[in-house]
């Protein structure tokens, strides 16, 4: 099934670490070999080998109107016909910029960037310089790209002082980054109360993505808010994943909650490198050349992805919105009848077009829930639907995606295999 992939593996470990770019397409944590994919169209992917998969990876989120659409497609040809890079100035960053502002409630300005972890390092820079604190608060399980503020462990307890997780991170970073747990408020409070004055913001992702998909509860997200306001700390969501993903205007909007700061990329890329961070006019102002807050880059605002974006975002108008809920649903009632119907071990979680399946009876509301997943027999499950030609995410901490390019007619035959599978499994 997978000769080709098998080669092309081998011959890729030779000059690459893992022989990948990224570590999880190794297929580490679920075993085998992964798929060197040649093509995608709409919602399906073909590897080397020229197997062809129901797609729900979708590049981690970005391709939400699917791989390669007509009109992306011809737009960023036109694009790249005129240049590929100028490091100048151009008339469509701000078209992007209008209509990331127009989307996203708060978001006044906007700085364009090439990747999630660029955006949510500059984010914090620009909250520690905006409020002259050095502390910041994440969430364990939250996955903010791979700057060295992120690439945090826990200590020994639940809400601590973090450690390096990742050799090459100094104390001297970590010292400086505190963990609390996600969907817990009184975890955070505590943090701020044992480090008064010092915190200068708090950034999460709205819905959990990697681990799994997990929504926040009990307006949780609103008590953020308003401790950030009592405590004079900036709230940042990283909307990476979430950003108009899960709503038009992203999570803010789906969960009526406005940030300081915004951080996005995925989706507002159309699948090319481009991400952005974003926030009200006040706080944004501080960012070079306005303000004293530096950042820079030559490939920021690059014409042929921000034409992506911009394509990709004309496309997802409310009757997008409006299938992604419907499909969505669709996966969802589906999966918790054959879990029903069989009594599984096994619980789900969906956010508009976000969606986890868990191999846990018990819902999982933070990240040490899910470590209770039963790993084992996901990886099992994971290959199943593998050879059934359904491609997931190859680890139980990641969520999976639907696009407008999906149907009921293909989530049924999912929802048939995953049936399959699960038989096989158990």
């Amino acid at each position: 099934m997978f000769e080709k992939s098998e080669k092309l593996l081998a011959r890729a470990q030779k000059t690459m670490p893992g022989g990948v770019n990224s570590p999880v397409r190794a297929f580490t944590s679920v075993g085998g070999t992964p798929p060197f994919i040649e093509s995608a169209k709409g919602p399906y992917i073909t590897d080397a080998d020229g197997n062809r998969y129901i797609d729900f990876v979708l590049s981690w989120g970005p391709a939400i109107v699917g791989h390669a659409h007509p009109k992306v497609v011809a737009a960023c040809q036109e694009a790249v016909a005129r240049g590929s890079s100028f490091g100048a100035p151009t008339e469509r960053e701000i078209d992007l910029a209008e209509e990331i502002c127009q989307r996203a409630p708060g978001a006044d300005v906007v700085r364009l960037v090439c990747s999630g972890t660029e955006a949510c390092m500059t984010a914090l820079r620009v909250a520690r310089g905006v409020t002259g604190r050095d502390k910041i608060i994440k969430f364990e399980g939250c996955y903010h790209g791979h700057s060295d503020s992120f690439l945090i462990a826990a200590g020994s307890g639940a809400t601590t002082l973090g450690v390096p997780n990742s050799p090459g991170v100094t104390r001297g970073t970590a010292k400086d980054t505190l963990l609390a747990r996600f969907n817990d408020i009184e975890s955070v409070a505590s943090l701020v109360d044992d480090n008064a004055g010092e915190v200068a913001a708090v950034i999460l992702e709205p819905v959990c993505g990697n681990t799994g998909c997990l929504p926040p509860k009990d307006d949780f997200l609103q008590k953020l808010r308003k401790l950030c306001d009592d405590k004079g700390m900036l709230l940042i969501l990283d909307e990476v994943m979430t950003g108009f993903r899960v709503a038009k205007g992203g999570a803010a909007e789906r969960f009526g909650v406005t940030p300081d700061l915004y951080t996005f990329g995925k989706v507002v890329g159309g699948g090319y490198p481009l991400a952005a961070y974003a926030g009200k006019e006040e706080i944004m102002r501080h960012v070079a050349p306005d303000g004293p807050v530096y950042q820079a880059g030559t490939l920021s605002g690059n014409p042929v992805a921000v034409t992506a974006g911009l394509e990709t975002l004309k496309l997802l108008d409310d009757r997008a919105y409006e299938k992604l809920e419907t499909l969505g649903q669709r996966l969802a009632d589906g999966m918790d009848s054959i879990i029903a119907d069989n009594s599984y071990p096994l619980s789900t979680h969906r956010v508009g077009s976000m969606f986890s399946l868990f191999f846990t009876p018990e819902t999982p509301w933070d990240h040490d829930d899910v470590k209770k997943c039963d790993l084992e027999r996901f990886n099992k499950f994971f290959h199943a639907m593998l050879r059934r030609g359904v491609y997931l995410a190859p680890s139980q901490f990641e969520a999976g995606f639907l696009s407008t390019a999906h149907d009921d007619e293909l989530i049924d035959e999912v929802l048939h295999k995953a049936e399959e599978s699960l038989a096989e499994v158990f």
